[in-house]
Order: structure tokens, then C-alpha cells, then sequence
């Protein structure tokens, strides 16, 4: 039985599919049946999973809204207290239903980051949790009080005043850690990374932030690091009132950061009239390390993880560079030698440099934390690509066990899973990933992928935007990026944008023709997004690929739907079995990794 019901109109069926992928990607489980016709009476089985789910979704729009069906789970949803409801192009909703708090989703843009999604996502949980806590409770536990309603606030990214843009690492960490913090905290509701750095860059109304993200309280400030010294300011606000409830100017050493971090999170705390719990104390205070330059160093190599793209050298270089400079200052910081797992792992498998494979770097990383999921993370994409399946599949169940809100984490879940061609599981932790990383290309490039193989239309067009958005803004800072170019002209592929997609491959093959992944991208394009596919093109374009491309590499584009339509043509697999030839020779030689 599924944990959410979701009650809709057959005729409304484009519209709720991508709210129920969006909601799958969450993690929890759905029932809704695209099948089932108007006037259509309940069986068995639709009685049994309505009866069963832990809360009910009713999408009213103005054709939901006249169905009796429709009106009729909504009351048995409303009677049972489960219900949660959304509404369309303003519906007018029945009079039974107009005194339930009722979420609009006309602007959510079938964006899970977006503010009407994320309240949703806020409600739908609630009403789980608490259907969960009841089924469990014991009649004496049935009759003890309920916990008092947690504080919803928003931490809103710090502003980088340090007059230097190379400094916004530290500023978004930052705020991070801020936000990691706060949510180890009983009390309080802390709204997503991701959806707080919508706001970022921008002249925000905090009364209206509070609205938009449904929060009592907004934080905000700003981060100057000069030398040896750091000052941040640090507001907390009243979003009704706008009045601010708590404010500090610090002025430190940079070596008091960690402990100023701590007060922060505490006095936040005090502020609203909580105490912080001794486990949740003990929970702020485990930084990982107590070396702050350790610290900053490690900041430095995950904004390059979280900004880039994959099979991109340079970037894997930088990140081994940093992080390894990191665990020579502090030979126990966990993070960073599960950071430097992955940039040997990309620098070995997708680019096929003769470096280690990220394994020993790994185990360091378990070795300092066994319970740190990023390492297990990590871990398991090594061992997949060693062809230890087994090995992978226990070491990324124990990685989402430990958090399932992990970046990271949900990045090697969708990466398994993509390589087994689980495409419905991929996809359900891409999503994941895409939403909690607002700076994430990676995922909504396999996304992409991973629906145009499905045919499911709608969410290839809603992802297509999200991530040509994302796109956009790291052009505007770097317009001569290739590999951005690439995963641009994939979305306007998808978008229809031919034309322009078209034009975007060409500035890209003048400015950095020797770009391995933005041919590879490009040549995806022209395979499976337009109206004509040009499949000579593309082999144009993977020449080069096949010659020099790495075994990790070759392994993805063997499973790529993307590359399907070039499959029986003879020059394909004459480049095919070329790559796998040089790859053998290579490794007899020792000199680079052995395929899967």
C-alpha cells in the first residue's frame, strides 16, 4: 500500500504526472491509476489503497471539482484528517472543502524547488508522520500529549561581502553548515538549501520570503573574510511582522569560526524560546575537523564538485589538489577524503587518467567516520565500476540509510541505478539530487536522458527548463564554457529550440573543439531531440570521443538510451569496438583502469 492516495481527474492526467514523479522523488510512495475512466465505479482495489494511504492528494481543478468521484475521496480524506489538498486555475473549490488550508500550484512551474512545491512537500509530510506516530502509538502513548508544532524558518544565503567573487565558497558554506545545523534541532522546520537559494543575489522582502515559503521566521546576513579575520552579521526576522526578533555583528579570528557557527546556531535557538537538547548540542558541534584551514580548503573542493561537470579534468584535478591538501592539515577529516574518493574516481574512470581510483581514499574517509554516507557514497560508485555489484548495492543501501537527504548520496543511487537501466529508480533519485543542489547539472542532463527513453514528455519539458535556467546562470558568468553549451543545447533540444540548440554546438566546437563532453552531448542532441535525427553528424562528433574516452565512459555510453539509434550502424560499432581494443591493450599495459 502506498503512502500518498492521489485523487484527480482522468482528463488532468498531463498535469498531475509530473507532481507525482515530483513527490516520488521525495521518497515516498504513490497510488494513482491514469487508466481509471470518468463515473467509473471503485473495485476492491482502489477502496483498499484509499483506505490504506497515509494521507490523500486531491488536485481540484475546474474539471475535478464537478467530479462526484473526486468530491467523495476528498470527503472521506477530510473525515479521516488526511487530507491534502491542491488546486489549479483558481477552481472553485466545494463548500465542504473552502475551510482546508488549500495550496496553489498554478506557478510551481513542475519545479520540486520552487516555493508552492516545497509547501506541499511540508504538508504531505506532517500528515504522514503523523498517520505513522498514530498506527504505532500504544494506547497509553495514544493518550499522552502531542509534541508542540515545530518553528518553520528559512536561513536565506549570506551575503558575500568580501569585495572578491572567489570568496562566495565560503559565504554559501556558510550559510550551509547554518542550515545543516538548524535542522538538527527537534524544534525547528528548516526550509531546503535549495529552496532558500532561489533568493540569492537578490533584494528579498523577507514578509514576502515568509509567504512564498510558508516560514514564521527568516534569517539572513552576510560573511566578510579578509586575512586572517571574519565578520558576519546575522539577523533574525519576524516574517509577519517584519520586526527583527535577534541580531549580532561578530567580529572574529578566522580560527574562531567553528565555535562562532556554534553560537549562532544556539542564540537562533534562544531566540525563539527553545533549548537545545544535550544530543542536539553534541550534534552542532561535530564539524569534522577542528582545523579551520582544513575547513576552508574543503569548502573550496565541494563548491567546485557542486558547480561543475562531470569528465571535466581540470575540475577533478582542483578537487584532488584541495582535498588532499586538507587531509595532509588534519589526517582524521572524514569529508575530505570522501571528497577526494570522488575526484580520483572522475579523474580515473570518466576522464582515464592513469591516477588511483579513489578506493583507499574511501576506506580512509570510513576509516575517520563509519558512519559518514558520503564516504559509503562514494564507495559504492568505485566498487560498481570494479564490477563488485554486490559489494556497491550494500554500500549504497547503507549510505541512504544513514541520510537519505544526501546529495551526494542520491547522485551514486541514481548513477547505480542508471547503469543497471533501472531507468523508473534513476530517476526517482536523480530528482533528489536535482532538488536539494541548486547549482546541479549533472542530474538534470541524465534526467533528460532518462525521460526521453521513457517517453514521458511532460517532465523531459519541465526539466528541460529547470536546468536550462541553471545553465543560463553559469553563462552569465563564464560564457565561453563548453561544457554548460553542451547541456544547454540538450535543453533546447528538448524545448523544441532546434535551431538555437544548433547554434550553441557551433560556438562551442570553435571555442573548445577539444571538449570530449560537450561533443558527446551535442551528439546526443542531434540524435534524440530533433524532429530529424542527423545520425552522420553525430558520428562526426563521437570520433574523437571513442578515441580517447576513458572505461568508466565507455560503460555509460554502452546503457545510454541516448545512443540507441546509432547501435546497428556499422561505423558505431567499428568506434566501439576500436575504444574497447585500446582500453584492453591499455590495461595489459597497467596503465589505465579495467572496464566493468
Amino acid at each position: 500500500m502506498a503512502d500518498i492516495f492521489v485523487s484527480y481527474a482522468r482528463s488532468d492526467k498531463a498535469r498531475v504526472a509530473p507532481l507525482v514523479a515530483a513527490i516520488k522523488a521525495k521518497g515516498w510512495s504513490v497510488w494513482w491509476d491514469p487508466s481509471i475512466a470518468a463515473g467509473q465505479q471503485f473495485d476492491d482495489q482502489i477502496e483498499a489503497e484509499l483506505l490504506a494511504a497515509s494521507a490523500v492528494l486531491v488536485v481540484w481543478t475546474p474539471v475535478s471539482v464537478v467530479s462526484r468521484w473526486v468530491r467523495g475521496e476528498a470527503r472521506d480524506a477530510a473525515e479521516r484528517d488526511i487530507l491534502v489538498p491542491v488546486r489549479f486555475d483558481n477552481a472553485r473549490l466545494p463548500i465542504d472543502a473552502r475551510a482546508i488550508q488549500t495550496t496553489e500550484l498554478d506557478n510551481w512551474g513542475e519545479d520540486p524547488a520552487s516555493a508552492p512545491f516545497q509547501d506541499l512537500l511540508r504538508s504531505l509530510g506532517a500528515v504522514i508522520e503523523r498517520q505513522r506516530a498514530s498506527k504505532s502509538a500504544t494506547p497509553t502513548a495514544a493518550a499522552a500529549p502531542s509534541p508542540a508544532p515545530r518553528v518553520a524558518i528559512c536561513v536565506l544565503p549570506f551575503a558575500n561581502m568580501s569585495g572578491d567573487q572567489e570568496q562566495e565558497y565560503f559565504s554559501d558554506g556558510i550559510t550551509e553548515d547554518i542550515i545543516t545545523d538548524l535542522s538538527k534541532v527537534s524544534a525547528l522546520a528548516v526550509v531546503s538549501r535549495n529552496s532558500a537559494f532561489v533568493y540569492k543575489g537578490k533584494n528579498v522582502d523577507v514578509t514576502k520570503v515568509a509567504r512564498e515559503l510558508k516560514v514564521g521566521h527568516v534569517l539572513e546576513g552576510s560573511v566578510r573574510k579578509a586575512g586572517g579575520r571574519v565578520r558576519i552579521t546575522a539577523q533574525l526576522v519576524d516574517g509577519s511582522t517584519n520586526d527583527h526578533v535577534w541580531a549580532e555583528r561578530y567580529d572574529r579570528d578566522l580560527n574562531d569560526i567553528f565555535t562562532l557557527q556554534d553560537e549562532i546556531s544556539e542564540a537562533i535557538v534562544s531566540a525563539l524560546k527553545f533549548k537545545l537538547l544535550p544530543n542536539e548540542k553534541k550534534a552542532i558541534e561535530q564539524r569534522g575537523t577542528d582545523n579551520v584551514e582544513a575547513y576552508n580548503l574543503y569548502l573550496m573542493a565541494r563548491q567546485t564538485y557542486v558547480t561543475g561537470y562531470d569528465s571535466d579534468p581540470r575540475r577533478a584535478e582542483a578537487i584532488i589538489r584541495l582535498c588532499r591538501r586538507a587531509t595532509e592539515i588534519d589526517p582524521r577529516y572524514a569529508r575530505a577524503w570522501a571528497l577526494l574518493a570522488i575526484g580520483q574516481m572522475i579523474l580515473r574512470f570518466d576522464v582515464g587518467k592513469n591516477s588511483d581510483d579513489g578506493l583507499a581514499s574511501a576506506d580512509r574517509a570510513l576509516a575517520c567516520d563509519a558512519n559518514l554516507p558520503e564516504a559509503h557514497a562514494v564507495k559504492a560508485k568505485i566498487l560498481a565500476e570494479h564490477g563488485r555489484h554486490d559489494e556497491a548495492a550494500a554500500e549504497i543501501n547503507i549510505a541512504l540509510r544513514l541520510n537519505p537527504e544526501s546529495y551526494e548520496v542520491n547522485r551514486a543511487a541514481a548513477y547505480l541505478r542508471f547503469r543497471q537501466q533501472r531507468l523508473d529508480e534513476a530517476i526517482r533519485y536523480y530528482e533528489k539530487s536535482m532538488s536539494l543542489m541548486d547549482t546541479d547539472l549533472n542530474s538534470g542532463s541524465m534526467l533528460l536522458t532518462c525521460y526521453n527513453a521513457v517517453g514521458n514528455s511532460q517532465a523531459l519539458l519541465r526539466v528541460a527548463r529547470i536546468t536550462l535556467a541553471r545553465v543560463e546562470k553559469m553563462l552569465a558568468q563564464d560564457p565561453n564554457n563548453a561544457a554548460a553549451m553542451g547541456m544547454g543545447a540538450l535543453c533546447l533540444g528538448a524545448l523544441g529550440q532546434g535551431e538555437r540548440a544548433k547554434e550553441w554546438i557551433s560556438r562551442a566546437l570553435l571555442i573548445e573543439p577539444d571538449n570530449m563532453n560537450a561533443r558527446y552531448n551535442f551528439a546526443c542532441f542531434l540524435t534524440t531531440l530533433l524532429k530529424e535525427p542527423d545520425l552522420d553528424a553525430a558520428l562526426e562528433l563521437l570520433g574523437p570521443v571513442f578515441e580517447s574516452l576513458a572505461a568508466g565512459f565507455l560503460d555509460h555510453a554502452k546503457v545510454d538510451p541516448d545512443l540507441d539509434p546509432l547501435r546497428g550502424h556499422p561505423r558505431f560499432k567499428a568506434m566501439v569496438a576500436a575504444a574497447e581494443m585500446r582500453l584492453a591493450t591499455a590495461k595489459d599495459r597497467g596503465s589505465a583502469s579495467a572496464p566493468h
